[in-house]
């Protein structure tokens, strides 16, 4: 009786995640947060970041950012820090992020992820991460089904991201694979306004994001926001 062959490995992926400038982050939830604005962005991005690191698939974390605040807390969870170049804009920091990337592990794919998803579990991430390596190009709509949260390039493959407005047909158009996975809600489910803190609360978040949103007055604790 012949052996089966061993099945191939999963692909690795390094991640570029754009941290904003915090003075200039989160603008849309200014009136709910207050004071914690700034605050609330870097806990969104550290959970983000966190999670993505924790994820089997993800060889790196690359974090594009000029703000040495979250670059510092971002590198102590164990993310490489680049600077926002050649500070045109998202889509060629994103690239300059992913070039980074491929001269670290010339054989990982690599991929833009918002930092916006402080309810992201690693093994949602790895699910959708497998389904990516199957396409050239392949990207994650967000929950309201308009921008993106998620691209992926693999190796070889040109990394062209297309975010801002409607990102989601922007990638479609250039014929990346639109992955919609069920049980991966957490992977699209990004917070830009209170009404999506609140999903991403219900869905339960990272610890540092459920402490911040317990001091904003119209998101009081309950349990089961924060994962621990």
């Amino acid at each position: 009786m012949s052996t089966p062959a061993p099945s191939a490995p999963h692909p690795e992926w390094s991640l570029v995640v754009p941290v904003k400038v915090l003075a200039r982050a989160k603008t849309r939830m200014s009136a709910a947060a207050g004071p914690h604005r700034a605050a609330l962005a870097l806990a969104v991005a550290a959970d983000t970041v966190a999670a993505a690191l924790r994820c089997a698939r993800v060889r790196d974390v690359i974090v594009v950012t000029d703000d040495p605040v979250p670059a510092a807390e971002l590198a102590a969870l164990g993310a490489r820090i680049v600077p926002d170049e050649p500070d045109a804009g998202l889509n060629p920091a994103l690239a300059y992020g992913a070039g980074r990337g491929r001269d670290l592990a010339p054989d990982a794919g690599v991929g833009a992820l918002s930092a916006d998803l402080p309810a992201l579990r690693p093994d949602e991430l790895a699910a959708v991460l497998d389904a990516a390596a199957r396409a050239p190009e392949a990207f994650v709509p967000d929950a309201a089904g308009i921008g993106t949260t998620l691209y992926t390039a693999r190796p070889g493959v040109p990394f062209s991201p297309a975010f801002g407005g409607d990102s989601r047909t922007a990638h479609r158009a250039r014929g990346a694979r639109e992955l919609l996975l069920p049980g991966t809600d957490s992977v699209r489910r990004d917070v830009d306004t209170p009404d999506d803190l609140r999903a991403a609360l219900a869905l339960g978040t990272g610890p540092r994001t459920a402490a911040v949103a317990a001091l904003l007055p119209d998101f009081a604790p309950s349990a089961g926001q924060s994962r621990g």
